[in-house]
């Protein structure tokens, strides 16, 4: 390591030693298309005990929202800015995809590192691996654990062909169901942890995203139901097992006192009431409905959140990252000005938050802004997580007048008084129409044009994603 690296270390470290309260380690916890209903804290038909009792020993973020899809919501993570600023607003990084996060942004793992954490990733990246420089061990990341893309097969780790499983960047043949495995790996590293060194541990599981398969042992209990709910219902208890044994660890290492570990969905689940429940939230993934964007989410750090507490004031992934880089005393000065708010008043206190607008998408053809309570859906119907129909979409920097068209299917929603959005309310409210779209197109203007992977002809997977054919 150079001298000034060492130095900046060293003095970082000082900076906090006569703090009486510590940098905490973080444990990032991020499920896959679990829907809203399918917890039992949510009333869910589901057992989920070990994320029933994180939630009840923490905070529950009832109106937390993010992307649609998986690929923007890591990007929002990742960067503390909306994916419309990034190219990633549309869809998800293809398996065979030429771009992936720009390198041009600092990431959540660089940022903490520059003051002292060690870093690690187990489980599912999705933003990027068609060049070394995109993957993430050169994104911040000190530790590499898991695959690339979205849907690998759960005991061959296979994609299309190609395997998708790697250690440091570098393809691993090993032989288990995915998330028992990454649990494992969790697990592994928080074992071997020196608890003196804060610690971010972000752990991306690809459950419980199809192909939908699981050991037969865990959707037993679940006979009941048909398929594909009844295997569905097994992954999620799998999943619940493996935050159970991840937390036990921090638990067995003493950590727990000093750590902030933080749990929720990427996405509202596909397919309610066939494969997953949103509970009464309207849809689901790929809508800008809340049953789309609005997710299960949690936050625990004993003696600091308080226990069995909600938070009501709605939440943006994009807020973790300057709220974390805070609590971690690294610095919020960058290049590229964030869209997320520290929030961390509002989850320990129940302080408003920050700010009062969330935009929840702007594509090419549809999206969304919430303001205080009131919702302002565009061609809400219209599905945005299929970045392959390049015909249907304008270029980003399309005037506002022209990007639109009478054909636009507008409608309001005040969530307060209707939060399973029954009630079209924009007729009746045309001021307010008025006054969320001037807001709305404030921010869509400027959007970058969306980054789209349509399939090649004659593409060929190669032997190992991540690696040349």
């Amino acid at each position: 390591m150079c001298g000034i690296c060492t130095w900046a270390m060293l003095v970082a470290s000082l900076a906090w030693s006569g703090d009486p309260a510590p940098r905490p380690h973080i444990v990032y916890l991020l499920a896959d298309d679990l829907g809203w209903g399918d917890v039992g804290f949510h009333g869910g038909e589901i057992q989920t005990p070990h994320l029933d009792q994180l939630a009840a020993s923490g905070a529950r973020l009832e109106q937390f929202y993010v992307q649609s899809v998986c690929t923007p919501t890591r990007a929002a993570l990742m960067t503390g800015r909306y994916p419309m600023r990034l190219g990633l607003q549309v869809g998800v990084v293809r398996p065979w995809a030429q771009y992936g996060l720009p390198l041009a942004e600092r990431t959540l793992p660089q940022a903490l590192k520059e003051v002292g954490y060690t870093t690690a990733i187990v489980g599912k990246w999705h933003l990027g691996h068609f060049q070394p420089d995109y993957l993430p061990g050169r994104r911040g990341f000190d530790h590499q654990y898991g695959h690339y893309n979205g849907a690998i097969d759960y005991f061959t780790h296979v994609r299309d062909g190609g395997l998708d499983w790697h250690r440091q960047d570098r393809a691993l043949q090993e032989e288990g169901y995915s998330t028992h495995l990454i649990a494992r790996e969790a697990v592994r590293l928080l074992a071997q942890h020196d608890p003196r060194q804060p610690l971010f541990l972000y752990v991306p599981f690809n459950a419980v995203h199809a192909p939908h398969q699981v050991p037969d042992a865990y959707a037993l209990p679940y006979a009941h139901l048909a398929e594909p709910r009844r295997t569905y219902a097994g992954m999620v208890a799998a999943l619940d097992e493996a935050v159970g044994q991840i937390v036990d660890q921090l638990d067995q290492r003493g950590m727990r006192d000093n750590t902030l570990i933080i749990f929720h969905s990427d996405n509202g689940g596909p397919n309610p009431g066939v494969v997953t429940s949103n509970g009464r939230l309207r849809a689901g993934k790929a809508t800008l409905y809340e049953g789309g964007v609005r997710v299960v989410a949690c936050a625990s750090w004993r003696g600091r959140i308080t226990p069995q507490s909600v938070v009501d004031p709605p939440l943006h992934v994009v807020d973790w990252y300057p709220t974390l880089l805070t609590l971690a005393g690294a610095s919020l000065q960058q290049a590229a000005a964030l869209d997320g708010h520290d929030v961390w008043e509002t989850i320990r206190t129940g302080k408003p938050r920050p700010h009062d607008s969330i935009l929840l998408n702007a594509t090419p053809q549809a999206g969304a802004i919430r303001v205080g309570d009131w919702k302002l859906v565009i061609n809400g119907t219209r599905e945005h997580n299929d970045g392959r129909d390049r015909a249907a979409k304008r270029r980003a920097d399309t005037p506002a007048a022209e990007a639109t068209s009478p054909a636009d299917v507008i409608e309001l929603f005040n969530l307060a008084q209707d939060p399973y959005e029954q009630a079209n309310l924009a007729a009746q409210h045309g001021d307010k129409v008025r006054e969320l779209r001037a807001r709305y197109e404030a921010l869509a203007s400027q959007a970058v044009e969306p980054k789209v992977a349509p399939p090649t002809p004659g593409f060929v997977s190669p032997r190992v994603w991540g690696e040349s054919p």
